[in-house]
């Protein structure tokens, strides 16, 4: 990203970052309530075409809301975060780039590698800050493992992602919508990219895919795999990362981190809980925003990055016959 100096300074002080939200659902609702609450912020609004949400988020934020992008945008915005179905991403991003916006978009990027790139070239052009809403980085029980994992030789990691099926889900399965989160955390917690993709999935009750096993190696030679349902009655999101001296063991939900080491010959080894943080995962990420945006700095989680996510979950879902139908299995014969 551009290290272009921040138009944000004047007179070395820094004023108000007007920012704005594409989005009024759950998600936009949640950017909206930790944005009016950041110091050096101003929700300038947040713009969502159905009044439903609009109503909801006025009422739950005390915000203004709009019902078009040009009405956000006459407004008044330094930056926005966008949190509009994926669909609609790229054509959103390119918009407020072409008028000077930062941009943080949700996850994934955009649809395809190809709008993802549009949207990074886009950015880069302008000098715009672009980062990437992979909020799990943010997730204090994830940055405890990474200072755990810091340095150490890593052999393998195996995360699970599971839980109910979503009702607000229909145009996505669960590689794009939870998988891409762990491939993110793999390509993070390795430094290297991902170079074989072994995909198992199956379309048990919904119409695309919601279970997957997938299974990959990075160029470093570490093996993953992730676990990911939505057949789960309840949520489960667990994280272990074996290395040479180490074996990490992460909830994700709960916070917990439990660090083995110190193996002996005899099998014996010791334990101890690692201190993990309170932070709220979403509110760590918006305030690495606006911190990328008033520096110029490059964000913690870049525009190339999240199109490399990105691209490893659409190979895992064009693997050839990747998709297979749910196994009935045949009627029990009753003798007599």
């Amino acid at each position: 990203m551009s290290s272009k100096p921040s138009a944000l300074k004047t007179a070395g002080s820094e004023r108000v970052l007007r920012v704005g939200v594409i989005g009024a659902g759950i998600m936009g609702s949640n950017h909206g309530r930790v944005l009016a609450g950041l110091a050096g912020v101003r929700l300038a609004g947040i713009v969502d075409p159905l009044p439903a949400h609009r109503a909801r988020a006025s009422e739950l934020i005390g915000c203004r809301t709009f019902g078009t992008f040009d009405e956000l945008m006459a407004a008044g915005v330094d930056a926005v975060t966008i949190a509009a179905p994926t669909h609609l991403h790229c054509e959103l991003a390119l918009a407020c780039i072409e008028r000077g916006v930062h941009v943080l978009v949700e996850k994934p990027i955009a649809s395809t590698v190809e709008e993802g790139c549009k949207i990074v070239t886009a950015a880069q052009r302008a000098g715009l800050t672009l980062m990437v809403g992979h909020v799990e980085r943010f997730n204090p029980a994830v940055a405890a493992i990474k200072q755990a994992i810091r340095g150490e030789d890593i052999l393998s990691i195996a995360i699970t992602r599971v839980g109910p099926f979503p009702p607000r889900m229909s145009n996505v399965g669960v590689v794009i919508d939870l998988a891409v989160h762990d491939i993110d955390l793999i390509r993070w917690f390795t430094g290297s990219e991902i170079i074989d993709v072994q995909p198992q999935l199956s379309s048990a009750v919904a119409e695309r895919e919601d279970i997957a096993l997938l299974q990959f190696r990075t160029a470093s030679g570490v093996l993953a795999h992730i676990n990911t349902n939505w057949l789960t009655p309840f949520k489960a999101r667990n994280v272990t990362v074996a290395t040479r001296g180490k074996y990490i063991m992460g909830d994700l939900l709960t916070r917990q981190v439990t660090e083995c080491f110190g193996f002996q010959p005899d099998g014996s080894y010791s334990m101890r809980h690692l201190p993990v943080g309170h932070d709220e995962p979403l509110r760590a990420e918006l305030i690495a925003f606006v911190d990328a945006v008033r520096s110029g700095k490059a964000p913690a989680v870049s525009g190339g990055e999240g199109v490399a996510s990105l691209e490893i979950a659409i190979k895992c879902l064009e693997a050839p016959s990747s998709v297979a139908p749910p196994v009935r299995p045949a009627p029990r014969r009753v003798a007599g």
